[in-house]
């Protein structure tokens, strides 16, 4: 027996247009992620118009900027809520920088959807579950899903936002070795701590957009903020790697005491080659520990099949004859 919906539609129809959305939504997915793209033009027009900002921000005298156009419903909502007064702001931000999205519409639209992703996930489980009654489920059950539903909209932009942040710095760790021996030559031929960054991002850019972005802002803030520490406090902040940290304070030291650059860049390069290598080698050790359950259940059952096998077989053949 089929449920009637409004304009003629059942449950049967519902969950066939549901099925070919989702059919067409997964083959627009891999098309689009085997495109390949050159991702280098568009973040540099990104420094560039951070580059833009900041200078106008130091030369212009402090006004109030008017509201952009393209989102300016969201920012209303979110302003009407009192979104972006809490605590919390500057962290929400801080974290949305980490991963990667530094627009400063990013704040809003991740607001508004912690917002509205509860009741939009909780309107579709209540439909699917209860009203469709989709699996089955008894009115428990269905009103269980539903309000998983509504956790699962919540966290969502949290879950969304901690990952991207984590796969981008875990990307940045694996580029900055290179980086940093980029740093030791620039530095060596005499380029300032500006010009060196700068370079370096150019020359990475291919290999790690994500550190191309973040050593182009720590170049443009170099050169515009009034506080050079400042700059470089910032680019710690938005890379939470140990490995930048070291950076940034052997940098701070450089601008304070003036030591020479290129020889405290060459001690972290040496460091962070020592560290890569330690890394291998730890996860090499484990290996050993982590093969063993695969061999215990995918590679001895067949050894003994193959050399046990024959041999039972042939004992029950003459079982077999002598009954």
């Amino acid at each position: 027996m089929t449920t009637e919906l409004p304009f003629g539609f059942t449950a049967t129809d519902v969950i066939s247009v549901t099925a070919a959305v989702s059919a067409i939504s997964m083959v627009l997915l891999v098309w689009y992620s085997l495109i390949e793209r050159d991702p280098l033009p568009s973040r540099l027009k990104a420094l560039e118009a951070r580059r833009k900002a900041l200078k106008a921000g130091i030369v212009r005298p402090t006004r109030r900027k008017p509201l952009p156009t393209g989102r300016s419903w969201m920012r209303e909502i979110v302003q009407r809520l009192k979104l972006m007064k809490g605590q919390s702001t500057a962290k929400l931000s801080l974290n949305l920088a980490r991963a990667g999205y530094r627009s400063r519409d990013a704040l809003v639209i991740y607001l508004f959807a912690k917002v509205t992703l509860p009741l939009v996930c909780g309107a579709l489980g209540l439909l699917l579950f209860q009203g469709l009654g989709l699996f089955d489920l008894p009115k428990l059950g269905a009103l269980s899903a539903s309000l998983a539903s509504v956790i699962l909209g919540a966290f969502a932009p949290e879950i969304f936002v901690k990952n991207a942040a984590q796969k981008r710095i875990e990307t940045i760790r694996k580029a900055l070795p290179d980086a940093f021996d980029l740093m030791v030559i620039c530095a060596e031929a005499g380029l300032s701590l500006d010009a060196t960054l700068d370079r370096v991002a150019r020359e990475v850019g291919r290999s790690c957009p994500e550190l191309t972005d973040e050593l182009g802002l720590a170049s443009l803030e170099l050169s515009f903020l009034p506080d050079r520490h400042k700059a470089l406090e910032g680019l710690a902040e938005r890379v939470p790697l140990s490995q930048v940290r070291a950076l940034v304070s052997t940098l701070v030291q450089t601008e304070r005491y003036g030591t020479p650059l290129a020889d405290s860049l060459r001690v972290l390069a040496a460091e962070l080659r020592h560290e890569r290598l330690m890394r291998a080698e730890e996860r090499a050790a484990r290996l050993p520990a982590i093969m063993t359950v695969p061999m215990i259940l995918f590679i001895l059952p067949p050894l003994f099949i193959v050399l046990i096998g024959p041999a039972a077989l042939r004992i029950f053949d003459q079982f077999v004859s002598m009954s």
